[in-house]
């Protein structure tokens, strides 16, 4: 039988979902973004405080461009799955700070998972380089 280590820990847990208010309108507000099809991507940093907390996402699928809720539900379970993989790139101890991050899906086509899970990646690398290097 093999134990997990942390840095393999695919969960995607409560504490890693950007849910209250407070915070969103603060990102939204505050945070810097950049483009790379089909997302728009928001994210902010805050120092980190004596706990470390796991960055935290938002993910969102205007309404606008998919009226069917199992559509704009699927393409968000693609987004969390395709983070849940990849989010150990952006590692919050190495960065020494808090990072909240928010994917608004931009395009009015359904994409692959296999493509959805790539364009993340690529989001989640740059992010890294912007911080790392």
């Amino acid at each position: 039988m093999s134990v997990i280590s942390d840095n393999n820990d695919f969960s995607f847990k409560k504490s890693e979902r950007l849910h209250h208010r407070k915070d969103i309108q603060e990102l939204f507000e505050k945070g810097s973004s950049f483009y790379l099809y089909p997302f728009k991507v928001i994210y902010m940093t805050e120092s980190i405080d004596s706990q470390i907390k796991p960055q935290q996402i938002l993910i969102s699928v205007p309404k606008r461009k998919f009226k069917k809720a199992p559509d704009r539900n699927f393409i968000k379970r693609q987004i969390r799955e395709a983070y849940r993989h990849h989010k150990n790139l952006i590692d919050p101890e190495k960065l020494s700070k808090n990072l909240k991050i928010a994917y608004i899906y931009t395009t009015d086509k359904k994409m692959p998972s296999d493509v959805l899970s790539k364009k993340l990646k690529k989001t989640l690398e740059r992010l890294h380089q912007e911080f790392t290097g």
